[in-house]
């Protein structure tokens, strides 16, 4: 461990020992705190669900930051990582933690997180609007990630969307298309432990959303602090202009990119995924 990393540790844990005698008075749940888990499929409101859930910490002793973030994928070498690395990473959090992750539903990672010692979320995208915001990430704002210089060299948008839809399955690493990018994560959907939001729910419905997610950590650990106060603390803590890799936060933008083509190649890599994920009632859109 560096010097810099060991400092960064000494302070999260400082600030989690102010948080824990800040709310000393507070009954400790049966079982003790949870670990708050935001799992996102990429490009699908990851820091806004992580700004929601660290509005907790105002009302309730979790971490003031986000403890750490997970990727099956190395961000600058689009290296697959192994299971295993997810399962230490698992492991090594800690009561009061908040986390944040792009995690495959594999079995053993399913067990570690459908358990007492953890409160999940899935939050997920219309893979159509996911496909177009990788497409200006990729290219535009993160000029370390593997595919940017190829996405650069590409003569326009609507050949980067062709691969944002389709992958680049002759690469030297490893990007599938957009319904094998998806495949790995279907497991939490349908996992009762886990609270399964759409980015478009906290776009257009924000009031319900965060009541279904304030409500699913209360079943597992009551809070002292009134109901309207923990909702408060949440909605407060959205900031949009904190969030490194944030564009636009809007919805249905797929519309304005996609042409007939890029229907037609989504259609027939995707399948009935949107169906799936309730984006769509059948294949005529």
């Amino acid at each position: 461990m560096t010097v810099k990393s060991s400092l960064r540790s000494l302070v999260y844990q400082t600030e989690k020992l102010t948080q824990r005698l800040r709310f000393a008075a507070q009954t400790t749940p049966q079982g003790g705190w949870p670990i708050l888990l935001g799992i996102s499929f990429p490009k699908s409101g990851t820091h806004l669900l992580d700004q929601i859930l660290l509005g907790l910490s105002d009302v309730a002793p979790f971490s003031k930051r986000v403890h750490s973030f997970y990727a099956e994928y190395e961000g600058e070498s689009g290296v697959k990582r192994a299971p295993e690395q997810a399962l230490r990473w698992l492991d090594s959090l800690t009561p009061g933690d908040i986390a944040s992750a792009h995690l495959f539903a594999r079995p053993e990672a399913v067990s570690r997180v459908c358990s007492a010692r953890f409160v999940p979320y899935f939050i997920f995208r219309d893979p159509r609007d996911v496909v177009v915001s990788h497409v200006f990430y990729v290219t535009d704002m993160e000029e370390r990630h593997v595919h940017h210089a190829y996405y650069q060299s590409l003569p326009d948008f609507d050949a980067r969307l062709k691969v944002s839809i389709l992958g680049r399955p002759d690469a030297d690493v490893e990007f599938p298309n957009i319904a094998e990018r998806f495949a790995p994560y279907l497991g939490w959907i349908d996992r009762p432990e886990v609270l399964t939001l759409h980015f478009e729910d906290l776009i257009h419905e924000r009031a319900a959303t965060l009541a279904r997610i304030l409500d699913h950590l209360l079943v597992r650990a009551p809070l002292s602090s009134p109901r309207e106060l923990a909702l408060s603390a949440m909605e407060e803590s959205i900031n949009p202009g904190k969030s490194p890799t944030f564009r636009s936060g809007k919805t249905g933008e797929w519309k304005k990119h996609f042409t007939d083509e890029h229907k037609r190649i989504f259609k027939e890599v995707a399948g009935d995924l949107l169906v799936k994920l309730g984006y769509e009632k059948d294949g005529n859109w």
